[in-house]
């Protein structure tokens, strides 16, 4: 029997089973076919169950019946198109020429073809376990997880630790940026498969919880990344969308309970080992599981649990099906029926969360393919890369071009203009050379700049006040007790031994004596001028004309001060650099004498000045701490112990300013450099090259 698609009318498969499904938001009945083969649902509405009723039927008549006996009118065209479906998805009984031709699609396979390497490439399932009799043996023992008072003390312990983290936000920050080496990304993974195995047994028990069965547990690679998966297809078995809905949350609900468990624990934990691995579990838990799962727009957890919010099953592709449609009508003007009816606010919700789902997976596979690149050797990577791009990102524009091309006789020509008035546009716009402000981070300071120290502990003589000095002006004159005791002891010493000196030449017998005392006097000689020269040090005076800052007003003539205290700071505020770091790929559009602004932190207005000088070589070592993002800075810094160096890599640029800050102080800030005129096309064309240039070499 043939339909009139000239598709044939088989009767349905005998290992297919039916099942009533909760109702649709609308009201419309719903059931599900389940595939028991190959552990496949399929939901379908009233209509199509109204056909498979009547599927022993000759076509002609499936369609008056229905007609005659419910509410719904179908024509052939719907039949056929479920007859499509179902042949599609193989839930036909086979006839003989199908039959033969998957027998000769089976035969030509190449398990090794480069098809067959791509798919298992992006993505591959290796089952590792069934868990039924087990998952049915710890539910017995673990129902008082699912009672209401474990989610209540959970929930009161997770916001108990976060309110106590809170006040210990600086120790707990630094902890996790300390944590950035190799022992602490391997204890990251570590901790990330201990999070991810509770994570999928949350889903497991719950399932086996409803009455369904968890047909394997294993491990899945997408583009090599290993995830782990839990197979809860059955799920579509549960008439009910909020025991659906609860499968689907329990494996980041599980998370969530074990990050905000593992946070109360690092918080009462003592410093050690225990400490660091609540840690790594708080860390990875909250943010893989806000971050990550939580996540409606690619196929994990979150896009579940909001189909199942929405009881809107197939969201993506539904939601997809209505953006291209939009896309088409709004750019080229194509008068092509919408996929499905709704309401316009629905529609409108749909295509803004697809043209949103777009935009995060071109971000994500962007970056999934740098990853991949990075992380294989460097051929490898960038065949990997290659596949990546091209099956991701290109092949989805490209079919879509495809189809505006074979569609084109359905292009408005006042569309078609205005797209090519845009492009040409465009172009232009790209190819003139526009100013370009390049940002930077940086510190101002003087460029005549004192930072007064003692030498080792004295005692305060005398100290000038803040405010303007002169060259030579005394700072600070101090004492220290013993060095001018020691100086007068040698001072009497030397003039003791030149009296006795003189003494001994008048004697004749004192000519044996003479060398001895002679060379006693000259060593205290010498301790008197070491000791003069020791007072002199504390005697501080100004090297340059400027301001004389931070001098502490409570400090008082007798007052002890020690060496790592400073003094005071001299400043000269008649000129100011800025010492500026730029990123790697902004230095090559600066130049000597460009114009700069520069915006203090905490300051509206901007400071003029020019660019000096221009570093040839990357910066080793951050001279400026509070430029670090160890110390809450805006540059990244590499998780080293010997000092900061800059990662990714940046450029110092030495920058003067025509005056200074209102505060006359190191001050941190902003920089925006008018670079050299370029073009957007010259510009991308160079980092082309010179990233193609740069990784060529092999």
């Amino acid at each position: 029997m043939f339909s009139a698609a000239g598709l044939p009318f088989s009767p349905l498969r005998e290992d297919l089973k039916l099942i009533k499904a909760a109702p649709g938001l609308d009201g419309e009945p719903a059931w599900v076919i389940q595939d028991a083969i190959v552990n496949r649902f399929y939901r379908i509405g009233w209509l199509e169950f109204e056909f498979l009723l009547r599927w022993g039927l000759p076509p002609d008549r499936i369609c008056s019946d229905i007609a005659a006996n419910t509410a719904l009118k179908p024509d052939e065209g719907q039949l056929e198109d479920f007859l499509r479906f179902l042949d599609g998805h193989n839930l036909l009984r086979p006839t003989q020429e199908k039959l033969a031709r998957l027998k000769q699609q089976a035969t030509h396979t190449e398990v090794l073809s480069w098809r067959w390497l791509l798919h298992h490439y992006l993505f591959f399932r290796i089952p590792l376990v069934r868990p039924q009799r087990f998952l049915a043996w710890l539910v017995r023992y673990l129902g008082w997880l699912f009672t209401r008072g474990t989610v209540i003390a959970v929930l009161l312990l997770t916001l108990l630790g976060l309110t106590l983290v809170l006040h210990q936000w600086d120790t707990f920050t630094s902890s996790v940026v300390e944590s950035f080496s190799m022992q602490g990304i391997l204890s990251f993974a570590l901790a990330l498969a201990f999070a991810k195995t509770l994570h999928e047994l949350g889903h497991a028990l719950v399932a086996t919880r409803l009455g369904l069965r968890v047909a394997h547990m294993g491990v899945a690679f997408v583009v090599m990344l290993p995830m782990l998966y839990t197979d809860t297809g059955e799920s579509w078995k549960l008439p009910n969308a909020r025991q659906r809905l609860a499968v689907a949350s329990a494996g980041i609900l599980t998370e969530l309970a074990l990050a905000g468990l593992a946070t109360l624990g690092w918080v009462l934990a003592e410093p050690g080992a225990l400490r660091n691995a609540l840690l790594y579990l708080a860390t990875t838990s909250w943010v893989l599981s806000l971050a990550l799962n939580a996540s409606p727009f690619m196929r994990f957890d979150g896009y579940f649990i909001l189909s199942d919010l929405l009881d809107f099953p197939n969201l993506h592709e539904r939601a997809s099906a209505q953006a291209r449609v939009a896309l088409r009508r709004g750019l080229w003007g194509m008068e092509e029926p919408w996929p499905e009816p709704f309401e316009p606010r629905q529609r409108r919700l749909l295509i803004t969360f697809e043209y949103i789902t777009w935009l995060y997976r071109f971000t994500l596979f962007l970056g999934i393919a740098a990853t991949v690149y990075l992380f294989f050797f460097k051929l490898l990577g960038i065949v990997l890369f290659a596949v990546e791009i091209t099956w991701f990102i290109v092949m989805p524009i490209w079919r879509e071009m495809k189809y505006w091309w074979a569609n084109r006789s359905h292009i408005k020509p006042g569309r078609r203009l205005v797209f090519w008035a845009l492009l040409g546009g465009g172009l232009i716009l790209a190819a003139i050379p526009w100013q370009r402000q390049i940002a930077a981070v940086g510190v101002a300071r003087t460029a005549q700049q004192l930072r007064v120290f003692v030498p080792f502990p004295a005692r305060i003589v005398q100290i000038h006040p803040a405010g303007q000095v002169q060259t030579g002006d005394l700072l600070m004159a101090m004492d220290e007790p013993d060095i001018t005791a020691r100086l007068i002891g040698s001072e009497a010493g030397r003039e003791g031994y030149e009296a006795r000196l003189a003494g001994l030449i008048a004697d004749d017998k004192g000519l044996d004596e003479q060398l001895a005392t002679e060379e006693q006097a000259s060593v205290q000689a010498r301790e008197s001028n070491s000791a003069r020269k020791e007072m002199a040090r504390l005697t501080l005076k100004a090297p340059f004309a400027g301001r004389w800052m931070d001098v502490d007003p409570a400090w008082r003539q007798g007052q002890w001060v020690g060496p790592k205290q400073a003094i005071g700071v001299l400043v000269n505020p008649a000129h100011w650099l800025v010492d500026a770091y730029v990123r790697q790929d902004d230095v090559q559009q600066i130049n000597t004498g460009d114009s700069i602004r520069f915006y203090p932190d905490g300051e509206a207005h901007a400071l003029q000045g020019k660019v000096l000088s221009v570093g040839n070589t990357r910066v080793r070592q951050l001279d400026y701490p509070m430029l670090s993002a160890r110390f809450k800075g805006p540059v990244p810094v590499a998780a080293a112990e010997d000092g900061l160096t800059p990662n990714p890599p940046v450029f110092h640029v030495l920058i003067q300013l025509t005056q200074g800050p209102a505060g006359l102080q190191e001050t941190r800030g902003q920089i925006q450099i008018l670079g050299q005129r370029q073009s957007l096309l010259v510009q991308g064309a160079t980092r082309l090259v010179s990233a193609v240039l740069k990784e060529s070499g092999f």
